[in-house]
């Protein structure tokens, strides 16, 4: 598998899965229903974030990252990511790779943390990672997601000091 900066032409690519997860539910508070030109405009960014994929040996786009400051101002020295795993590449060490690349990044970058703001608490397997990496969870927001199937379920904010 390889991670790259993610080219205008990779939105095609990306699209497939990225509308397969929002449309699921279950892990991003994205509109369920986002168009192609919706979805590209929120998950394509422009320097200085970033966003990348992973391919895997034959080329295709088993998923991808994007990283960028959690706030403007004052607070623009806290990063934040969000990440998208193909759901048959799931279990294969992707978002682990999509991770530890967004980490290096920030920590080029000069940033003094990386807060997520809103991992659903259903999401075990994302929650487990993240910790695993060395984030922190410093609350949980009380039904703060609803879920399709399991209604309301809290929403972690996430953080990892970089320095």
């Amino acid at each position: 598998m390889k991670i790259r900066v993610a080219t205008a032409e990779d939105w095609a690519a990306i699209w497939p899965l990225f509308r397969e997860i929002v449309a699921a539910g279950e892990t991003y508070s994205y509109p369920r229903d986002l168009t192609y030109e919706q979805g590209r405009d929120i998950w394509m960014l422009d320097a200085p974030s970033r966003t990348v994929v992973a391919v895997d040996t034959e080329g295709e786009v088993v998923g991808s990252a994007k990283m960028n400051p959690n706030f403007a101002g004052g607070a623009a020295h806290i990063a934040s990511a969000s990440f998208m795993v193909a759901p048959a590449a799931a279990g294969n060490g992707v978002g682990r790779a999509l991770g530890e690349y967004v980490l290096a990044w920030a920590r080029a970058e000069g940033y003094r943390g990386m807060q997520f703001n809103a991992v659903v608490e259903s999401n075990s397997r994302a929650v487990r990672l993240w910790q695993s990496l060395g984030f922190t969870i410093m609350t949980t927001i009380p039904e703060g997601f609803r879920h399709p199937t399991k209604g309301y379920v809290g929403l972690h904010i996430m953080y990892q000091p970089l320095h």
